[in-house]
């Protein structure tokens, strides 16, 4: 008998960072309408007067741009959807200098209570 492949899982909601030097910025995006659900970052005022980044964000201020953006989706009812995460292509993105940083974000996402789920090539924080 013939297994058919899995079904592709279908995308509702993803998160995307944005990391530069000085600022970190994170966003989950809805799929089903190319807007922004809730997004957190290091340039806001309330943020930024937390800690002081200087030449470069470190990753207590990654941690704190996921632990609000957590908060964020609790109010709005969303913390408990799926929300997909891929480190490897975040990490891809800007190269391994930036990965403690991902995996600040998506360590304070999970243990604040969001239900998010690691693409199966993520091997997990290092």
């Amino acid at each position: 008998m013939n297994k058919l492949p899995p079904l592709p899982v279908t995308k509702r909601y993803v998160v995307r960072l944005f990391i530069s030097l000085k600022h970190i910025t994170a966003n989950v995006i809805d799929c089903k309408t190319g807007r922004v659900a809730a997004t957190a970052s290091s340039i806001e005022k309330s943020l930024k007067d937390e800690f002081e980044c200087g030449r470069t964000c470190n990753t207590k201020a990654a941690a704190t741009v996921g632990e609000v953006l957590a908060m964020r989706l609790k109010v709005d009812g969303l913390h408990r959807e799926p929300i997909y995460a891929n480190a490897a292509k975040e990490v891809a993105k800007k190269g391994f200098k930036i990965e403690s940083k991902v995996w600040a974000v998506f360590n304070a996402l999970r243990s604040r209570g969001v239900n998010l789920q690691l693409d199966s090539d993520d091997q997990g924080p290092p």
